[in-house]
């Protein structure tokens, strides 16, 4: 078909010949078109790298001003070669977008990673008309329906209630979750200060210069930490970090933590949660809303996509593309 033609998988990732790029690419490539920064879409070395401009100064930050040789960032509708490319918000993290591919008269949609759930630290997730729609699969199974964030801040702010001399820990990954779930107490109306490891700290001085109110933020790396609230990156729980809080409530904010086994293997004492990715009741109400001549799945629980895809009537396919997971910690 015509869409086969405009993109395919290859090993480095989507290939679009008519524009000569590479979309979220899983190794070096001439030419990088990015969805997000997250570590396992956003990679250095490529030769030049087209993304928003959030999602670039986010590269800087992680990877250093030399992760590509240019840099030009995504503002309307861009030709390259001979498709006209397109980047929407994806509601996923602070600068995530959706890629539209299009060709004659076929639009390609790259989702990347993306939400439907209100988040105040990112621009919501913008439906764009499309005949074929690529999706991630990260929670793409019924048993994965997520309850409202605001539940979970509600637990996790009456479990410091209950536990006022004992420190909440809090495991959120360095961009994005950790801003979320601190933006989430906010506007809870939790105003105390609010403590953070060292390697968040670049992040959430990022999201503040783009107007995301994060309020009172202290170091959690005193010896002597009184903010009875922590974050952390998940790392370092295992580190002897963790070692220097008495007696702590250890939490984790992730999609995952709606498996119980996980939260137990973690050892986590308070599971939120609380997820950034399309949980199967937005994920399949996406689908619907689109209504896409045919659908791709990209990764993931890709079977429980395509099954539903079937009874829905949509052609689905996998691409079977692997290297895009939760970012490494």
């Amino acid at each position: 078909m015509q869409a086969d033609r405009i993109l395919h998988p290859t090993e480095a990732g989507l290939y679009c010949p008519e524009g000569g790029f590479h979309i979220d690419p899983l190794r070096p490539v001439e030419r990088a078109l990015i969805t997000h920064g997250h570590s396992d879409h956003a990679r250095a070395g490529h030769g030049a790298v087209l993304a928003t401009a959030q999602t670039l100064d986010i590269m800087r930050l992680r990877m250093g001003p030399d992760f590509a040789g240019t840099t030009q960032i995504a503002d309307g509708p861009l030709r390259i070669g001979g498709v006209t490319v397109d980047f929407r918000p994806a509601g996923h993290v602070l600068g995530s977008s959706q890629i539209s591919v299009t060709s004659g008269d076929c639009r390609i949609v790259v989702s990347g990673d993306y939400s439907r759930a209100p988040n105040p630290t990112c621009a919501p997730f913008e439906p764009v008309a499309c005949d074929v729609f690529v999706t991630e699969a990260t929670f793409g199974l019924p048993v994965f329906r997520f309850p409202g964030p605001a539940t979970q801040v509600a637990k996790l702010i009456a479990s410091m209630a209950e536990y006022p001399d004992r420190p909440h820990l809090i495991g959120a990954y360095a961009l994005g979750k950790a801003q979320h779930v601190i933006a989430l107490m906010r506007e809870a109306g939790y105003d105390a200060p609010i403590a953070i490891h060292g390697a968040l700290q670049a992040m959430c001085d990022y999201y503040r210069t783009q107007g995301v109110d994060l309020g009172v933020l202290v170091p959690a790396t005193a010896d002597q930490v009184t903010a009875q609230l922590v974050i952390a990156p998940p790392s370092a729980f295992a580190s002897p970090w963790v070692q220097r809080f008495r007696d702590p409530v250890i939490g984790f904010a992730s999609g995952w933590m709606a498996v119980r086994v996980r939260a137990r293997q973690r050892g986590v004492e308070l599971p939120l949660i609380i997820s950034d990715h399309v949980d199967w009741p937005a994920l399949t109400a996406t689908l619907t809303e689109l209504s896409p001549s045919e659908v791709w799945v990209t990764h993931g629980a890709e079977e429980g996509v395509i099954r539903w895809c079937e009874l829905a009537q949509i052609p689905a396919r996998p691409l079977r593309l692997v290297g895009y997971e939760d970012e490494a910690e």
